[in-house]
C-alpha cells in the first residue's frame, strides 16, 4: 500500500502521540509499505522549537524509511486554551497544501489523520474522498471533551459548537479507531456506528522493556539502596495528570516512612511548579526525559509505579506509559473510578484508587512498600498481560491487515479468539477495504 500519515506529532519527539506515529510508519515501512508523513517540527513536551528544525519547513526527508515532510506551525510558550485552539489551527493551515500536493501527485491508497490534531482531520477526509483514497481517523485523544472537562476551555456556546464539528469529522471518514474500549464507547456515544469504529491500543516493545534488577544506575545517582522503596511516575507533567497529589502523598509520608522515596520522570507545562510544592523535600527527586536506551533502566528502578489521573479526565484517554510499566513487571497505583477502562486494564496487577484522593495514595502506597510478595504477584500478571496484549509488532500488523483489507476471514477468528480471552482486537471484517 502507499499510506499518507498526516498529524501534528512526530519523532524526535521522544514521549506521547510522535512516538507512536513514528513507530507505526516506520513498522508499515518494514511490512513494504510506503509511507509518506505530513507532520510539523517537534516542540513536545517543552513547547519549543529546535533552531535545527525551522529552517527545514515543507523540505521532505527520509527517516528510517518513511518519507517525512514537515510545515511551520505556531507554538505558544505558555499553552492556555485559546492558545491551543490556534496552535491546532495554524498545523491545519500549513499542512493543507502538502496534503493536496501528495495526495494529487503520489495517490495513496489509505490517508491516515491523527487527532490530535482533529483540525486537520476534517481536510484529509475531504481530500481522501477526492482523490479516492480509503480514510482512517485514529483517535488518541477526546480533544473537545478534555478541553472543556479539564477547565482549559470554559464557554458552552464554544462547546456546543465544537462538539457538532468533532461529530462531523468522525463521521466523514471510513473507519475511526482509538486506544481503548471504553473510547471505542465513547466514539459510538457520539453516534459512530460499531462496523465503523476499532481498538488500536498503543504499543510496547515488550522485548526492549522487560523485567530487570531495581538496583539501577539511577538508584546509584540518587544514592538509594535496596532497603529504599521507590515509587515511580514517568511521562508528562501537564494539568490532566493530577501530578500535585502525588507530592501531598510524599508529605504526608515523609517523617513516618522516610524510606519511601517519590521519583517524578518528564517534562511539560506543570513541571515547575511541582518542583516549587516538593522544594526541600528530600523523599521527591525529579528527573528529566530519558533517552530511549536508558528507558528500561528507569522502569526497572521503581517497586512500583504511579499512575495519578483527575476524575475529569477518566476514559478521556488509556495512559500509554501503562504498558510499559506492566512490560517491565512492576505493578502500579492507578487512580481510576470503577468501570473505567484504566480501572478494568489495572485490577489484578495493582492497585486501583479513587481519583483525587492523596489519604488513598497514601495507603496505597504504604500497602504495596510492606508487601514484597505482592509486588512480585502483581509484576508477573503484568508482564504477562503486556506480552498478550501490548506487543507492538502484533498490534501493527494487525492494524496494516485491516488496513489493507487482508486475512478477513482468518484474522478475524484470530482477533475473536483475542477478545474472548479479554485481550485487545481490531475488527478486520469491518476494515477499510483498499482501492
Amino acid at each position: 500500500m502507499r499510506v499518507l500519515l498526516v498529524g501534528i506529532n512526530y519523532a524526535p519527539d521522544l514521549i506521547g502521540v510522535a512516538k507512536y506515529n513514528a513507530e507505526l510508519c516506520e513498522s508499515l515501512a518494514a511490512e513494504g509499505h510506503e509511507v509518506r508523513v505530513i507532520t510539523a517540527p517537534p516542540y513536545y513536551p517543552a513547547w519549543k522549537i529546535p533552531p535545527a528544525f525551522k529552517s527545514s519547513y515543507f523540505r521532505s526527508r527520509d527517516i528510517h524509511g518513511v518519507r517525512v515532510t514537515r510545515t511551520p506551525i505556531y507554538v505558544p510558550e505558555h499553552p492556555s486554551g485559546a492558545k491551543r485552539l490556534v496552535h491546532h489551527a495554524s498545523f491545519a493551515l500549513t499542512s493543507g497544501a502538502p496534503v493536496l500536493v501528495e495526495a494529487l501527485s503520489w495517490r495513496p491508497d489509505v490517508m491516515i489523520a491523527v487527532a490530535p490534531s482533529l483540525m486537520s482531520a476534517a481536510f484529509v477526509s475531504f481530500v481522501a474522498r477526492c482523490v479516492g483514497a480509503k480514510s482512517w481517523l485514529h483517535v488518541q485523544d477526546f480533544e473537545v471533551d478534555a478541553a472543556f472537562d479539564l477547565g482549559l476551555l470554559r464557554n458552552p456556546n464554544l462547546r456546543k459548537w465544537m462538539l457538532r464539528a468533532e461529530a462531523a469529522i468522525l463521521k466523514s471518514f471510513d473507519h475511526v479507531s482509538t486506544i481503548s474500549q471504553a473510547m471505542v464507547d465513547r466514539l459510538r456515544i457520539k453516534g459512530l456506528s460499531p462496523d465503523k469504529t476499532a481498538e488500536v491500543r498503543n504499543w510496547i516493545d515488550t522485548n526492549a522493556i522487560c523485567p530487570g534488577s531495581r538496583m539501577t544506575k539511577y538508584r546509584q545517582q540518587l544514592k538509594l539502596g535496596a532497603a529504599d522503596i521507590v515509587a515511580l511516575y514517568s511521562g508528562t507533567m501537564s494539568n490532566k495528570q493530577g501530578l500535585e497529589l502525588v507530592i501531598e502523598a510524599a508529605i504526608g509520608l515523609e517523617e513516618s516512612h522516610p524510606h519511601i522515596h517519590f521519583i517524578l520522570a518528564g517534562e511539560g507545562p506543570h513541571k515547575m511548579r511541582l518542583e516549587q510544592l516538593a522544594a526541600g523535600r528530600r523523599n521527591v527527586h525529579f528527573l528529566g526525559l530519558q533517552p530511549n536506551e536508558s528507558f528500561n533502566q528507569l522502569m526497572a528502578t521503581a517497586d512500583f509505579h504511579l499512575i495519578p489521573q483527575k476524575a475529569e479526565a477518566a476514559d478521556l484517554v488509556l495512559p500509554s506509559k501503562l504498558g510499559a510499566i506492566f512490560a517491565s513487571a512492576r505493578p502500579v497505583i492507578a487512580m481510576a473510578e470503577e468501570g473505567t477502562g484504566l480501572a478494568a486494564e489495572v485490577t489484578d496487577a495493582g492497585l486501583v484508587i479513587p481519583p483525587g484522593d492523596s489519604s488513598a495514595l497514601e495507603l496505597a502506597i504504604c500497602q504495596l512498600s510492606e508487601a514484597p510478595a505482592l509486588r512480585e504477584h502483581y509484576g508477573e500478571e503484568g508482564r504477562r498481560r503486556a506480552l498478550d496484549r501490548w506487543d507492538r509488532r502484533a498490534i501493527v500488523h494487525r492494524w496494516s491487515e485491516a488496513m489493507a483489507g487482508q486475512g478477513s476471514a482468518t484474522a478475524q477468528k484470530n482477533v475473536d479468539s483475542k477478545n474472548a480471552a479479554g485481550d485487545i482486537g481490531l475488527p478486520v471484517e469491518d476494515a477499510v477495504r483498499s482501492p
